[in-house]
């Protein structure tokens, strides 16, 4: 790596009171460290730059007799800091394994493993697993997506409801009901060889009550108030009031989010160091493109910075976003990298998940349409666009994994659904979109998680509907997939919509009109909610559309001539490429 420092824990049976040795000319032994725990070790090194991929050996000794011995393994660096990362020009497919295909029913449950597989929990494991995700590449990439987000698939040995993977057991295994780490790394390769690319789900907020360390921890302060935790209050805005009072700010970033997961403190350095070197370390081994970090605002917020800036500078051209779920743009800002904040925080931190702009075209699609309510409170949201180092790099979605599935958001109403689609599909930004999503999948209205990520049709043998192959879908469903995959498909080609300027006009009439350009391409955007259809007078627009323009319609293929007036068919999204 760029950086040859290396730290190195070793766990075993009362190891700190041995000398710690390594028979490597190409290695240094800076420090032998230990934190209290007499059955940890912490080993710092630094890696001279000519050292050669492969083995070096760790020799354990007390009074001259060798104790143990065990052999490191450098590995080869196979991508390097020309890794590029997820940009505006991809469109994220976001994937909770557990829920989208079962390819291996041999792994479904493990021996050693409590949860057991029950499909008809819905908060039980239903039996997907790499494998499946590995069987639908083709399916992904002939939608249109150029990237896949997963849920975590790293080890979640708990005793119930793990199947979301947000409770880790061991941070360098993938869990055996989803395979192995082989088999996420050919999940990675083939994945790139069909140009998807693959953003792995992280958390340093906090693990399971099942990792293995909890039996044994390194440190006293390994984990926040352990035994006697408090659950936190969940007053993120403490990391930038400054009025905040060190009671609330304790009680947010020390507070344990529930009971079954333990909060890390990442002001311990050791635990930082390692948690980053984790990160760097699946990075390299599957060549990833982007991480999306769990709980953004949870850890201790110093620690994220300095995370980020490692991260990006043995990898100057990753993409990193964190989750930040308020509504409002200056709390979410406040992590972007080059922002310039008030109390001299420095996030580094490229991107930021945009609730604010799904919370606002929610509301949009839902309100009425009049001077202060409608598409209104979406133009207001984007307008907010100025506390943004870099607006063009937020993810912007519809839904994910912890809220209502957008179709049922607006009502299960198909024509607000598409409205809203085209919006995101559009925008500045990275596009996310929910699996199922191409299919309407639906829910009850309790909202209930385990209701929410429910299985992909097609994923499991035996199911009526399979998504996969249109078999089974009623017409509404067919309408939408064609739709999603002909707007994927063209975005996936369309310059102008992944990095081009967006222009905005004042809604009216029901109708929110922007337009995205660069240099060479210019797309106009008009999405009419009224009932009716509307006449639309073309002369506002005329600082950037020139009379005697025309423009295709991306998902008709017909041709307008842009002359005075156009006429918008009631609750629909036109989308035209403009030609002078």
């Amino acid at each position: 790596m760029r950086n040859p420092d290396l730290q190195i824990m070793l766990y075993g049976d009362n190891i700190a009171g041995n000398k710690v040795d390594i028979n490597d000319q190409n290695i240094y032994l800076k420090s032998v460290t230990t934190l209290g725990n007499p059955n940890y070790l912490f080993i710092d090194v630094e890696i001279d730059p000519q050292k050669a991929p492969g083995k070096f050996k760790i020799t354990l000794s007390k009074k001259g007799k060798v104790q143990s011995a065990v052999d490191y393994q450098l590995r080869e660096r196979e991508f390097g800091p020309n890794l590029p990362g997820f940009t505006n020009a991809d469109v994220m497919y976001l994937i909770m394994p557990d829920r989208f295909a079962n390819g291996d029913p041999s792994n479904d449950s493990h021996p050693e493993m409590a949860d057991k597989l029950n499909r008809q929990d819905p908060y039980g494991r239903h039996g997907g697993d790499i494998q499946g995700i590995r069987d639908h590449l083709d399916y992904i990439a002939g939608m249109g997506y150029t990237a896949i987000w997963l849920n975590p698939l790293l080890e979640n040995d708990q005793p119930e409801a793990s199947y979301h993977g947000y409770a880790t057991t061991d941070f360098y295994q993938v869990d055996r009901r989803y395979g192995s780490n082989e088999e996420y790394r050919a999940l990675a390769q083939e994945a790139r060889q069909k140009g998807l690319k693959l953003i792995m789900d992280m958390i340093f907020n906090h693990c399971g009550t099942g990792h293995w360390w909890m039996a044994d921890l390194p440190s006293n302060d390994w984990i926040n108030h352990y035994p006697d935790y408090f659950i936190t209050n969940h007053r993120r805005t403490v990391n930038q009031d400054p009025h905040a009072s060190a009671y609330d700010t304790e009680r947010m970033i020390e507070g344990w989010f529930v009971p079954a997961m333990p909060d890390l403190n990442q002001q311990n350095p050791y635990l930082s160091n390692y948690l980053i070197q984790n990160s760097i370390w699946w990075i390299e081994y599957l060549g990833l493109a982007g991480i999306r970090m769990d709980t953004y605002p949870y850890p201790d917020k110093y620690m994220m910075a300095e995370w980020n800036r490692r991260v990006m500078y043995e990898y100057p051209y990753f993409n990193i976003v964190g989750e930040e779920w308020s509504e409002n743009p200056a709390i979410t800002s406040y992590w972007q990298a080059g922002k310039i904040n008030a109390d001299g925080y420095e996030p580094h931190m490229p991107s930021v998940m945009d609730f604010p702009l799904q919370s606002a075209l929610s509301r949009a699609l839902n309100e009425p349409e009049d001077w202060g309510t409608g598409w209104i409170t979406l133009y207001r949201m984007v307008a907010n666009d100025f506390l943004y180092p870099n607006p063009y790099n937020l993810v912007v979605f519809p839904d994910n994994h912890d809220m209502a599935r957008f179709y049922m958001q607006v009502g299960a109403d198909l024509d607000l659904y598409k409205l809203g689609l085209a919006y995101i599909l559009t925008t500045r930004g990275v596009p996310q979109i929910f699996y199922g999503s191409e299919m309407l999948l639906t829910h009850s209205d309790a909202n209930e998680h385990g209701d929410i990520r429910k299985d992909f049709p097609g994923g499991w043998p035996g199911d009526e509907v399979n998504a996969f192959t249109g078999e089974g879908l009623n017409e509404d469903q067919e309408d939408i997939m064609n739709y999603i995959s002909t707007l994927l498909n063209w975005r996936k080609n369309t310059p102008a919509i992944h990095n081009g300027k967006l222009l905005h006009f004042v809604p009216e009439n029901g109708v929110y009109t922007y337009f995205r350009f660069n240099s060479s391409e210019k797309v106009m955007i008009m999405l009419n909610k009224s009932t009716e259809e509307v006449a639309v007078s073309l002369m506002p627009f005329r600082e950037i559309l020139p009379a005697g323009t025309s423009g295709r319609d991306v998902i008709t293929g017909t041709t307008y001539h842009l002359k005075d007036e156009l006429a918008l068919p009631a609750r629909t999204p036109l989308i035209l490429e403009l030609e002078d």
